[in-house]
């Protein structure tokens, strides 16, 4: 593997850290601007609603530049934001800095998935990408514990400063190590748009939304949660959230592994886990140990339902996935944002810091029934499914120079 891949590995780390570590750190920032935890809970939405806008957005604008340049003007911007956060005065300040972090989030993993397979041999793409998303996994695993802990030992502006950091020593990496990749020829907006008009397509980001949404509800929370009701410690959730990017890394494994081979019965498996677990999970946040277990169950079975999500998007958008897969990141975003703000209502509403587990519970248990909803349609309209299939092998066909088979005379 290259060491290009290393730099984009960084980048990916950094940008992971700073979308989750904020969770931690919410009781911390609230007190410092002297506002409740459901207002802090703010800086959440604000950042997936920045995603959902910028992986599109930022995706477009990348066709018309060189994607090397176009990877180090989003680490630039992801390093401006952080800095920002870290400096602000003030929430409003704090939450456009948030924002401006988040733009970068989605192109730079959609573009950097593409140079990523670029770098190697065809047989190899899967292991590059890979390589880079393990900086992804990493930061929930190692990043946001530590940011965490600094956060609550040094100060929460600490650990924006450190992401800050990360952000330009991924911007020196890809200037480094990255070759130069010419700039994408015949990029063809309206032909990305046209995979919105499969309905398919339209239900597995709906999936994602509600999906995704549903472990957003409780780990937004997980701090209060964690020391409010189970009884933990401040300094124990670094631990939680390590507890809980292990079952991220175990789930995003278990997705990726059985994808291929049964998607719709693991969207239907992990979906209802999740519904199920996140209920339970308004009883055992009354115990530690049960608690900690159910962080760990969470965090697996929620990613454990990103592979096939992502794969179900990019199947269905037929001949033009590229601009689904990037607003595909949004919506997982676009969940995080509505189970944020959903989570602090049903808080500020008075009932209680377990109360967004009901609402993630019921979040995954919608995703479960659109799935259900979207295999029953596939059943019933067969001649799609086939269609499709065709126009693939037909893109690949013409991709590799290949004339279309002549159909045999009878």
């Amino acid at each position: 593997m290259p060491l290009a891949l290393l730099a984009l590995a960084i980048g990916a780390f950094g940008i992971g850290t700073t979308e989750f570590v904020i969770m931690g750190l919410l009781p911390e920032i609230a007190g410092d601007y002297g506002v409740s935890i459901p207002s802090a809970g703010l800086l959440v939405t604000g950042y997936a609603v920045g995603v959902v806008l910028g992986a599109p957005l930022m995706t477009v604008l990348g066709t018309r530049t060189g994607r090397k340049t176009m990877l180090m003007l989003l680490m630039g911007l992801f390093t401006v934001g952080n800095l920002l956060s870290a400096l602000a005065p003030s929430l409003g300040v704090m939450l456009a800095g948030r924002i401006v972090a988040s733009l970068a989030h989605g192109a730079f993993f959609g573009i950097g998935a593409v140079v990523a397979a670029d770098l190697v041999a065809p047989q190899k793409k899967a292991g590059a990408i890979a390589t880079m998303f393990t900086g992804l996994t990493v930061a929930n695993i190692v990043g946001v514990p530590l940011g965490t802990f600094v956060g609550q030992t040094f100060g929460w502006r600490t650990t924006f400063a450190g992401v800050a950091a990360l952000g330009v020593v991924g911007l020196l990496g890809v200037a480094r190590l990255v070759p130069a990749v010419p700039r994408p020829q015949g990029a063809h907006l309206r032909r990305e748009l046209t995979a919105f008009r499969n309905p398919q397509v339209l239900l597995a980001m709906a999936m994602t939304v509600l999906g995704f949404g549903g472990v957003f509800a409780a780990i937004t929370y997980i701090a209060p949660m964690m020391t409010h009701v189970a009884g933990y410690s401040d300094g124990a959730v670094t631990w939680l959230l390590v507890l809980f990017g292990v079952g991220m890394f175990l789930g995003n494994l278990i997705g990726g592994r059985f994808a291929d081979r049964n998607l719709m019965p693991l969207l239907y498996v992990t979906l209802g886990g999740l519904a199920l677990v996140l209920a339970l999970f308004t009883l055992t946040a009354h115990h530690k140990a049960m608690a900690a277990v159910t962080v760990l169950l969470v965090g697996g079975l929620g990613f454990a339902t990103v592979p096939p999500l992502q794969k179900r998007v990019l199947d269905q958008a037929h001949g033009a996935p590229t601009l689904a897969s990037a607003v595909n990141i949004g919506a997982f975003n676009l969940g995080n944002a509505l189970a944020a703000w959903l989570g602090g209502t049903v808080i500020s509403a008075g009932l209680g810091y377990t109360a967004p587990n009901w609402v993630g519970a019921l979040l995954a248990a919608s995703a479960l029934a659109l799935a259900l909803w979207s295999a029953a349609l596939e059943r019933r309209t067969p001649a799609r499914g086939a269609t499709g299939r065709a126009t693939q092998e037909a893109a690949g066909r013409e991709a590799a120079g290949r004339p279309a088979p002549v159909p045999a005379h009878h």
